[in-house]
């Protein structure tokens, strides 16, 4: 395996590794491979005092290269490499997804500074990299999580940046990784392309695959394209850059799409007619002489601007009357080189200079008739590099609802192409548009479950769990992402976020979903971009170095070492067996009967499967719930109807795990058809018959 990057690493911090002692610290969650405990100091605060090169060679060592099997080239996909029948993707409906935003995920103040330092005491920046990521592989495994899904890691611009370092939904340039990933323990002996083939090695090993987010709408104002593209992308007036936005259109409500009808008021609109006059033609349109001799400037805006008195427009949303005010970081590419045609007419000027308004970049619903051919071929390609360099097994299309027709299938077919089972997940938030998902080749959308959970007092959590096995793909289940307010800071706490981590894991037509800090009850949100309250950024304690922080754009560290930071790590380590043996009846519809409590109860929510075993009797696992945290609950269940179907006729069963007590026969049953249970507050039951 002398090709394998992630022995090179191995390798090289073996080598580098002068065996000093360190002021080096690491929580000591990440150490789930039984680090050498003569080889570190525990301190108070929950950290081990490691010597880093050791450390993270470790785990390589001990974790994973032990899994390995020598035949096996792990740079490519997980599926090419297993030489398993193509689903076309639809392994994903086995899957358990962790999100991780690596540079946050991989973040700790080693040198217990009090703060994040880009460079700390031994010169290495404290946030995430990809060789600091293998550490926590085995924490991962524990929990059995076996897709990883990396939110952008792709550069990202810091031009008009959001928080201290910017979005990485800032992309500037497709196909080179972000350099603050780059870990400086490996020094100039590995590049960071290496190592994050190693990091994807290293999670192939372990049967993990590897998703990445692609955003093929936008690019940052200053794109790393427009250099030699400058016809990609909308242009306005820089004098009139500070008044730019969304037009606002008082004839029209709130948050409203753009409907052909609704376009026909926006084109009449004097709002719309003052923002369509910001617009200019692009700077190589009006003096190609003059661009050729200032696009090699190395502050290519500032230039643009200076020469031509232009600036990229900002993006917004392609909502109606959105609140949000522009993405001042990022832009729109131009898809088409013409106007749509089913707006053409509500134009006073058919030779007004490219412009973004609400049908210009929502081509879902407006297209043009000249495709940007050229720039659909660069964007239906980033796949195809990430799989070719780097072995990936699926990705996330950033608003590729959004996107035509036409460009979708493009960047599906390619990527499958290359690999026939290569998974899509719709960023599609209404489960209503699952089948339009499904048709368009997607494998799982990301469905209402942020918002639907946490709300267990409205009866939205009942509904989005007993109602998703009715999709035609499976919806992310899931009560928290990177997007949205922290579980752990719902109404119900850290109770709930335990609750509903739990019971995603066997959400009928759900792909469990954990949101990186939700397995040690972060409070903080990483970003506010939905569903958030007032006061949202601010849940941590004003004494905390966080206070206040995003992660999605400023420096910020999980909070890895808090009391209760094993907690639900066990509680998924004791479920996975669970899980794997019930697999099969988890993700299939016809062994699956939902369970309700005798009268009205929104708390509650239940799921059974059925089971065939060798001797030909049906078992039958329940999961029942109590999603009130400060009232115990006595709940009835009839289950006739799934004695009838089952046969099994068994009055004690086992109580496999309870988030209140310990393993014990379960005989809760009034008679053969009634369930009799009492669930405490928040409390789990998993029994098997």
């Amino acid at each position: 395996m002398s090709s394998s990057k992630l022995e090179k690493l191995y390798n090289l911090l073996t080598h580098a590794n002068d065996k000093r002692v360190f002021n080096y610290t690491v929580p000591d969650l990440w150490n789930c491979f039984d680090y050498d405990k003569a080889s570190f100091i525990k301190t108070p605060s929950n950290e081990l005092m490691v010597n880093p090169y050791d450390f993270y060679a470790s785990v390589i060592k001990q974790a994973i290269l032990p899994k390995r099997k020598n035949s096996f080239n792990y740079g490519k996909s997980l599926s090419s490499l297993l030489q398993t029948k193509p689903t076309n993707g639809n392994w994903i409906k086995k899957a358990v997804m962790y999100s991780t935003l690596v540079r946050a995920s991989a973040a700790w103040d080693h040198d217990r500074s009090g703060h994040l330092e880009e460079k700390n005491l031994y010169g290495m920046p404290e946030t995430g990299s990809f060789v600091k990521m293998i550490a926590l592989l085995p924490l991962l495994v524990k929990m059995g999580v076996n897709a990883i899904y990396l939110l952008p890691i792709s550069r990202f611009s810091t031009k008009n940046k959001k928080g201290e370092l910017g979005s990485p939904y800032g992309v500037t340039h497709f196909t080179e990784l972000d350099p603050g990933l780059k870990d400086p323990l490996t020094s100039s002996s590995m590049t960071l392309e290496e190592e994050f083939q190693a990091f994807v090695e290293a999670c192939h090993i372990l049967n993990i695959r590897v998703l990445i987010d692609i955003i093929p709408r936008t690019n940052s104002v200053d794109s790393a394209l427009i250099r030699e593209h400058p016809e990609w992308f909308y242009w306005i007036d820089a004098s009139m850059y500070d008044t730019y936005g969304s037009p606002r259109i008082d004839t029209i409500s709130p948050n409203t799409i753009p409907s052909l009808e609704n376009m026909k008021k926006v084109y009449e609109h004097k709002a719309t007619i003052r923002h369509l006059n910001m617009f200019r033609p692009n700077p190589k349109a009006i003096d190609e002489k003059l661009w050729e001799k200032i696009k090699k400037h190395e502050d290519l805006a500032g230039a643009i601007e200076k020469y031509f008195n232009l600036k990229v427009a900002p993006a917004f949303s392609d909502y109606i009357n959105d609140p949000q005010p522009p993405w001042t970081d990022v832009t729109f590419f131009r898809m088409y080189l013409d106007h749509p045609k089913q707006t053409k007419t509500f134009l006073d000027n058919q030779n007004r200079p490219p412009f973004i308004l609400f049908d210009t970049i929502k081509n879902d619903m407006y297209q043009g008739q000249k495709p940007n051919i050229e720039l659909w071929n660069l964007i239906s390609e980033v796949i195809p590099y990430y799989q070719k360099q780097f072995g990936i097994d699926g990705a996330r299309i950033d608003m590729g609802h959004a996107l035509s027709d036409d460009l979708l299938k493009m960047i599906m077919d390619k990527a499958r192409a290359i690999d026939p089972d290569f998974a899509f997940i719709a960023e599609e938030l209404q489960p209503s548009k699952a089948k339009a998902a499904k048709k368009a080749g997607y494998n799982a959308i990301i469905g209402n479950g942020f918002y639907m959970e946490p709300r267990v007092w409205e009866g939205k959590m009942q509904e989005f769990f007993y109602n998703s096995i009715n999709l035609p793909i499976p919806t992310l289940a899931m009560g928290e992402s990177h997007d949205t307010p922290r579980l752990s800071a719902r109404d119900g706490g850290e109770s709930l976020a335990r609750l509903l981590t739990i019971v995603n894991m066997f959400m009928p037509g759900g792909i469990p979903f954990i949101n990186s800090g939700q397995e040690v009850y972060e409070k903080q949100p990483m970003n506010l971009g939905l569903d958030a309250r007032e006061n949202e950024q601010y849940q941590l304690d004003v004494t905390d170095p966080f206070y206040g922080k995003l992660a999605l754009f400023d420096r910020y560290q999980f909070h890895y070492t808090n009391d209760r930071r094993w907690e639900i790590p066990d509680l998924l380590d004791a479920i996975r067996p669970i899980r794997k043996r019930y697999l099969p009846q988890i993700t299939s519809k016809k062994q699956y009967f939902p369970l309700y409590a005798h009268y009205e109860n929104k708390n509650f929510v239940g799921f059974s499967y059925f089971k065939k075993t060798k001797t030909r009797k049906n078992n039958i696992l329940f999961i029942l719930a109590n999603a009130d945290t400060w009232h115990e609950h006595y709940i009835r269940i009839d289950i006739s109807h799934l004695r009838e179907v089952t046969g099994n006729k068994e009055m004690e069963g086992k109580l496999l795990l309870s988030t209140h007590e310990g393993p014990r026969l379960f005989t809760q049953f009034i008679d053969y058809n009634t369930l009799d249970i009492h669930l405490g507050p928040g409390e789990v039951k998993i029994v098997e018959l």
